[in-house]
C-alpha cells in the first residue's frame, strides 16, 4: 500500500534489511530458538551494514537519520518471524543506547558509542523490578554517592539482553521524592553486579532475558548518566521510541501474518473448494487487512510528529494500545485459518502467535497506555 510518508531511501533501506534476514537470519534463527539468543556475529554483520546506529552522530559511525527512517527499519526487520532476535536489536537500537545518544557527555559518548553502533558493544537497560514495571516511580533500586564513586543496591527483572549485554544503563532511586531517580553506565563484569538467573519465556525464545543483581556495586562517580535525580523523565522521554518501536513489531508481524496467510488459504483445500473461496475466510482477512492498514498509516503519522518535534505521548500511548491488541487478533485469527498446523511448533505462524502476545504487555500493557491517553483529554 501506498505511505505518503515513504521516500526511496526509506524503501532501499527496506530492502537492504529484507536482504539481511533472508541471507544471516532466517536459514539460522531456529538454532537461536534453542540456544536462547542471538550470535554476537550476526549483530557485528549488522554494525558492519549500518543498521545499529541510524539516529546516531556520524562523528561515532552513525547515520543521523530521522524517527521516520528509523520506523522503516524496526517495521523492515519485523518481517521476520523470529521475535526473539528482532526485540534483540531493537532493545540494543531503540530502548537502552538511546539513553547514551540523548543524555551521555561527550567523553561517555566517546569511550562507548563507536562500540555501540558496530554491534562490538551490546546494550540494555534495566528499569524493571519485581515491584515496579510500568510504575517508574515505584523503583527501589538505590544508588547512594560515597566520595568518588555511586554504590549501586537492588535487583532488576524482565531485562532483554540480560545474560549476554556488555553495557547496561541502570535507573536507579537517588533522593526521597517520588522522581529522585538517575541513569546510570554500568559495564558487565564490574564488582558487585551479577546476573541472577536466566528467564525462561513462553515467546521470543532467541531472546535472553535475565535478573541483574546489584550488592553493593560501585561504579566512577563519571558513571551518572545526565544529570542527578532526572532520570525519571529520561525514561519517560525514551519510552516514546520504545513505544513507536514496539508498534513498528507489531505492524510488521501483521503484515506478515496476513502474507503468509493469504499465500496458505488459497492453497489449502477443503470441501471440495480452496479456503479463500470460503466467503467467511476471506472477508474475516480483508477486514483485518483493513485495520491493519489503518494501524500503519497511524504509525507512520506518530513517526512523522516526532520528526516535527511534536507532544507525542498521547498519541504514542494509543498507538500502543491499538497495535499491542491489533497483532494478537490478526495472528490469532492467520493460526486458526491454519488450522492443526498452526499450533506445531516450527511453523511462522505458531511462532507469530506465541511470540505477538507480549506486545501487549512489554513496553507498557494496554491498559496503563490507555490510561496515559486518558490523562491527557
Amino acid at each position: 500500500m501506498e505511505n505518503i510518508y515513504l521516500t526511496p531511501d526509506h524503501e532501499t533501506l527496506r530492502d537492504q534489511v529484507a536482504r539481511f534476514l533472508a541471507r544471516e537470519v532466517e536459514p539460522f534463527a531456529e538454532q537461536w530458538e534453542r540456544d536462547g539468543c542471538v550470535p554476537r556475529e550476526v549483530l557485528r554483520k549488522m554494525g558492519d551494514a549500518g543498521f545499529l546506529g541510524l539516529m546516531y552522530s556520524a562523528r561515532h559511525g552513525g547515520a543521523e537519520a530521522d524517527a521516520l527512517t528509523n520506523l522503516v527499519f524496526a517495521e523492515a526487520l519485523s518481517q521476520s518471524t523470529y521475535g526473539g532476535f528482532i526485540i534483540t536489536v531493537l532493545v540494543h537500537t531503540d530502548m537502552a543506547s538511546p539513553h547514551l545518544h540523548h543524555a551521555g557527555n561527550p567523553a561517555q559518548q566517546a569511550k562507548y558509542m563507536p562500540g555501540v553502533i558496530a554491534g562490538r558493544t551490546i546494550t540494555a537497560v534495566g528499569i524493571t523490578e519485581p515491584g515496579a514495571g510500568s510504575d517508574v516511580a515505584g523503583l527501589r533500586t538505590t544508588a547512594k554517592q560515597d566520595g568518588d564513586e555511586w554504590v549501586l543496591n537492588g535487583t532488576k527483572l524482565f531485562i532483554t539482553n540480560g545474560v549476554h549485554a556488555d553495557l547496561y544503563f541502570i535507573a536507579a532511586r537517588t533522593g526521597s521524592a517520588r522522581h529522585a531517580i538517575s541513569m546510570f553506565i554500568v559495564e558487565k563484569g564490574t564488582p558487585g553486579f551479577t546476573v541472577g538467573r536466566t528467564l525462561e519465556k513462553t515467546g521470543w525464545l532467541s531472546s535472553d532475558t535475565a535478573e541483574l543483581v546489584f550488592d553493593d556495586c560501585r561504579i566512577p562517580a563519571g558513571n551518572l548518566l545526565g544529570e542527578v535525580d532526572k532520570g525519571f523523565y529520561s525514561v519517560m522521554k525514551n519510552f516514546q521510541t520504545e513505544r513507536i518501536a514496539l508498534a513498528a513489531m507489531a505492524i510488521g508481524h501483521c503484515t506478515r501474518a496476513l502474507e503468509m496467510t493469504l499465500e496458505y488459504v488459497r492453497d489449502r483445500r477443503a470441501f471440495g473448494a480452496t479456503l479463500f473461496d470460503k466467503q467467511v475466510v476471506r472477508q474475516r482477512l480483508a477486514m483485518l487487512d483493513a485495520k491493519v492498514r489503518a494501524a500503519r498509516q497511524y504509525l507512520y503519522h506518530c513517526g512523522w510528529l516526532v520528526t516535527q518535534g511534536r507532544d507525542v505521548v498521547q498519541d504514542v500511548s494509543l498507538l500502543k494500545s491499538l497495535t499491542g491488541e491489533l497483532v494478537n487478533e490478526v495472528v490469532q485469527a492467520c493460526q486458526q485459518f491454519h488450522g492443526g498446523m498452526g499450533y506445531m511448533r516450527g511453523t511462522e505462524i505458531e511462532r507469530l502467535w506465541r511470540d505477538a502476545r507480549i506486545l501487549a504487555i512489554g513496553g507498557g500493557a494496554t491498559e496503563v497506555m490507555l490510561d496515559e491517553a486518558a490523562k491527557r483529554y
